[in-house]
Parts: structure tokens; C-alpha cells; sequence
């Protein structure tokens, strides 16, 4: 089922509720990327995978909406690798590549308890966790 209208905008009712939640440029991207996967590759898991991994590269999943990234690219050791065997793990929407005071922020907004004695690696599974938390409430 395609995730836009005629006119290129969005259809809140077939998004992810992180994604109702979000900018209307990361509903876009999630939206167009997806119905363009659904073209190539028919509608399914393979279309949901493409359309996240092209809003990963811009937005990052903070609590129970994405947010703009400072820069573009990759958020993770799996994303570094792609292609259809990609190898490592997922940060599920963290920005994992992000600067350690940039997790801090996060941290802090999501009011994760311990974070100032944290390194990076235990910071990106503490947002990861409280990303979780956030979307099941």
C-alpha cells in the first residue's frame, strides 16, 4: 500500500506511530523511500528495511520520535557495511557514530539515570533501551 499521496505528501495512517510523531521531511523520506522499495521490490520486509535504512541516514531515534541528525551518513557498524549481507550490529536508530557529548544530550533529554559514567558504547545501549521503553508506552 503506498505511504504517499499524490501530491508527494505522507499518509500519517500508514506510517509507524515513531514516525506520526515525527517532522513532516522524516515522514517524507520514510514515505517516498518506501514506496519506491514496494516498486522495485514489491511491498514487505525488504521495502521497510530500505525505508528505514534511507531515514537512518538523516534522523536519529530519540525516545519516541526521529529527530535531524547534525551530519548525514551512516549511524552504525551496520550501516557502514550495507548491501544485502550486511555484517555488525544495529544501534536501532541511535546514531551510535555520534560524538559522546551528542549522547550525552540525548541521555540527558531522555533522563537516563548513571549516564555521566558512561563511556559511548553504554551510552548507545542506554538510548537504545529507553528508545524502547518510549515507543511500547
Amino acid at each position: 500500500m503506498p505511504k504517499t499521496t499524490k501530491k508527494g505528501q505522507a499518509k500519517k495512517s500508514e506510517l509507524p506511530r515513531t514516525l506520526q510523531k515525527s517532522s513532516a521531511k522524516a515522514q517524507r523520506t520514510f514515505a517516498k523511500a518506501h514506496d519506491s522499495a514496494a516498486e522495485e521490490y514489491g511491498e514487505g520486509e525488504r521495502a521497510h528495511r530500505v525505508a528505514y535504512s534511507a531515514l537512518k541516514h538523516s534522523y536519529e531515534k530519540v525516545g519516541d520520535h526521529w529527530e535531524k541528525k547534525d551530519h548525514k551518513g551512516p549511524s552504525d557498524e551496520r550501516s557502514h557495511s550495507g548491501g544485502p549481507n550486511a555484517r555488525g550490529a544495529t544501534a536501532e536508530g541511535v546514531d551510535a557514530e555520534a560524538t559522546k557529548k551528542h549522547l550525552m544530550d540525548v541521555a540527558r533529554r531522555l533522563d537516563i539515570r548513571g549516564r555521566s559514567t558512561m563511556n559511548k558504547g553504554e551510552l548507545v545501549d542506554a538510548i537504545q533501551k529507553a528508545n524502547r521503553r518510549a515507543s511500547r508506552s
